[in-house]
């Protein structure tokens, strides 16, 4: 069952909004959030805003306007995504991630933000991915990596550096090529 807010939002039971210490989030109008979600405190969300099921949104998290996070997503802390972004199911954003506006992100896909996982002190720098970027299902993105405006990453690309803008990544580790006619323009997100 769901509850209507007084902005128009719709919240299923089994929601948890304001989880851990801090400020209460803020959440805009017209939010659609599915069960078993969970939105920390110190998150702030724009207007119309969709969940999945079981979405965490961890602490200092900000999103702009219709943005969409598929379920069993998982947002970490200390990130920003812009507006009209579409991240499906099963996708992982680590703690320090940018994701810019008109963004695509495919199922499956891992961001990571450790360069040497528990073997040396490494700053923890997610990716950075720039307005009007797509990223094809299962990719790998690694820490500190910057895709490009306009840039495609196709599905099971392992990105290991910066993606150029409006160019195309393909492979493990993945290669780069002028970007096919196709697959130029801007992405439009719909809802």
């Amino acid at each position: 069952m769901s509850a209507e807010s007084e902005t128009g939002s719709l919240i299923d039971e089994g929601v948890t909004v304001g989880y851990g210490d801090g400020s209460e989030p803020t959440i805009g109008e017209r939010a659609r959030i599915r069960a078993g979600s969970i939105i920390y405190h110190d998150v702030e969300i724009g207007d119309d805003f969709i969940t999945g099921h079981n979405v965490l949104v961890r602490e200092h998290t900000t999103i702009g306007d219709k943005v969409l996070i598929g379920t069993q997503s998982v947002v970490d802390g200390n990130t920003t995504i812009g507006s009209h972004v579409s991240i499906q199911t099963n996708v992982y954003i680590p703690t320090n991630t940018h994701i810019g506006n008109d963004v695509f992100v495919g199922p499956g896909v891992v961001m990571t933000n450790d360069m040497y996982p528990i073997r040396s002190e490494y700053e923890l720098t997610g990716p950075t991915l720039e307005d009007n970027v797509s990223i094809g299902a299962n990719a790998t993105i690694l820490p500190g990596v910057t895709i490009g405006e306009g840039a495609f990453v196709a599905a099971g690309a392992v990105v290991i550096e910066d993606v150029p803008p409006h160019t195309l990544a393909v492979g493990a580790p993945a290669t780069y090529r002028e970007l096919p006619a196709p697959l130029q323009g801007e992405n439009t997100i719909r809802k």
